[in-house]
């Protein structure tokens, strides 16, 4: 069994200038393969970190992957990093310039003289083709420990990924076709601690193993196995899922890829329930969201002033005559420094309901919090007391 680390190298990750897409999609082709991913790393442009970065990651995995710092100038110091790992120096492949010349002509340009950089690398390195980009990348072995350097172009990386990096390393660490199949199941107005207390025991399996993973207002369950095939992974996470919808049942909303307006959605349509929504200090986000799905059915307003509760409920009513609504969701989110207030009011077959509700995370994340309960409260409306 492997054990792998990703590097992200590049000054601009840690000034927040560029995101890192790189380490999400290698992290899923290590999962698809059988590898085990325990540390993401990001290191800035400096070959002695770098190096003390690769050395540290070396000595606890068997594999690190390293995305960046193959270019041609001063500040791609990755190459130079890979040899004082292992402490060799670096060396000149005549083969890998003319490489780089044919990408050149090919994109009908010229070289620069310190594109010559990009030919050398550590003694006794695997040069790895580049098909797509002008840096060539490289593999380090020693014993059964190896350093792939990939550029930090995601097209360049994830073509490098794809055709010679998965079949290199099934290869080299002899994995026979061993998968890591993750499930997610979302649940909604539920918080962590409270899901833990409900399936705590299950937190404590080796595999499958399951985890939570919290966001405003939701918490979802990973659950996690890993085997020779989906089928043997599907079938061992089999028993845990049931255990896992049986205890969160009410709380829970969709499964994998399925958002929460996709089901609230989802659900109107079945019923065919024309819904009205009138929100106040959300930006018309709910309306939008479930928009984008059932368009046919939703409508309403935004309104970007702090109405009152009595204003809130005397427009419901007209919207409802006017818009000849089945549904209308009322929703206000005010602040009061730290603390945020949500006021959700629904009217439906007949009957007012409204409940009020405090928020004291990280002020940025209350409006994703808002919108995220007050569109539970229509599903769970609907699952409560359908059409």
């Amino acid at each position: 069994m492997a054990v792998a680390e990703i590097i992200t190298i590049g000054t601009e990750l840690l000034l927040g200038e560029i995101q890192d897409t790189n380490s999400r999609f290698i992290a899923r082709v290590l999962r698809d393969i059988g590898v085990d991913l325990y540390r993401l790393s990001t290191v800035g442009d400096n070959v002695h970190r770098i190096t003390n970065t690769m050395r540290e990651a070396i000595m606890r995995a068997d594999v690190v992957i390293s995305t960046g710092g193959l270019g041609p100038t001063v500040d791609d110091p990755t190459r130079q990093a890979v040899a004082d790992v292992f402490n060799v120096p670096l060396v000149y492949h005549p083969e890998l310039w003319d490489q780089i010349l044919e990408r050149f002509e090919r994109y009908n340009r010229a070289p620069t003289d310190n594109n010559k950089r990009q030919a050398y690398l550590p003694a006794n390195a695997i040069a790895i083709t580049n098909e797509v980009g002008t840096a060539p990348a490289f593999a380090y072995e020693l014993g059964t420990k190896t350093i792939i350097s990939l550029p930090g172009v995601p097209r360049e990386m994830e073509y490098l990924m794809n055709n010679f990096v998965r079949d290199y390393l099934k290869k080299r660490y002899d994995l026979h076709e061993e998968i890591i199949l993750p499930w997610v199941i979302h649940t909604i107005s539920k918080g962590e601690s409270s899901i833990d207390e409900l399936i705590g025991e299950l937190e404590t399996l080796s595999n499958p193993t399951v985890g939570l993973l919290a966001h405003p207002g939701q918490t979802d369950v990973r659950v996690t196995a890993k085997a020779s095939s989906a089928t043997e992974a599907e079938a061992m996470m089999a028993p845990v899922l049931a255990t896992i919808r049986e205890k969160l049942g009410p709380y829970i909303y969709g499964e994998n890829e399925t958002t929460l307006e996709q089901a609230v959605g989802q659900r109107l349509a079945e019923l065919n329930v024309k819904t009205a929504i009138i929100e106040s200090g959300t930006h018309g986000e709910i309306r939008a969201r479930l928009g984008n799905h059932i368009p046919e059915l939703i409508s309403g307003e935004t309104i970007e002033v702090n109405l009152s509760n009595e204003t809130m409920k005397s427009l419901m009513y007209e919207c409802q005559d006017q818009k000849q609504s089945d549904m209308v969701l009322g929703v206000r989110l005010t602040s009061d420094g730290d603390r945020q207030e949500v006021l959700e009011a629904l009217l439906y077959k007949g009957e007012f309901v409204e409940k009020r509700r405090f928020y004291g995370g990280p002020p940025g994340d209350g409006q994703v919090w808002a919108v995220n309960s007050a569109m539970d409260l229509i599903r769970r409306t609907l699952q409560n007391n359908p059409r």
